[in-house]
């Protein structure tokens, strides 16, 4: 295992505790497309989220505002949750939430709340 892979999978551990299992992460089972988490711990977790001149907490403001403009809502779900575990509170993801409606559109924002709301109505 790489040393940005070794980064990335503790980095994502940290992030989203209990998501991947303990121990090596082996994850490649022959089927379709399935280096593509290993792409992901190498490449945006080992190498971009271990960087410094960005607290976890910037980067998850950053990153939400990116998903929503993207639309990219698997990926907005996980997120909400790991910036949470980075200490923002639900206000301050609305107001990513709202900011964003001015740059990425009403239905970006509109989708992003949505999505915001099935996270947080999951952990109560």
């Amino acid at each position: 295992m790489t040393d940005a892979r070794e980064q990335g999978v503790q980095i994502f551990r940290e992030l989203l505790p209990g998501v991947l299992p303990e121990g090596p992460l082996n994850v490649r089972d022959g089927s379709f497309g399935d280096e593509i988490l290993e792409i992901a711990m190498d490449n945006v977790f080992g190498s971009l989220w271990t960087r410094e001149g960005l607290s976890r907490r910037d980067r998850s403001l950053v990153t939400l505002g990116i998903l929503i403009a993207l639309r990219a809502t698997d990926e907005l779900k996980i997120h909400v949750q790991i910036a949470r575990n980075n200490g923002l509170t639900e206000d301050e993801i609305a107001e990513v939430i709202y900011h964003s409606t001015g740059y990425a559109g009403f239905p970006a924002g509109n989708t992003a709340c949505r999505l915001a709301r099935e996270v947080f109505d999951a952990q109560t």
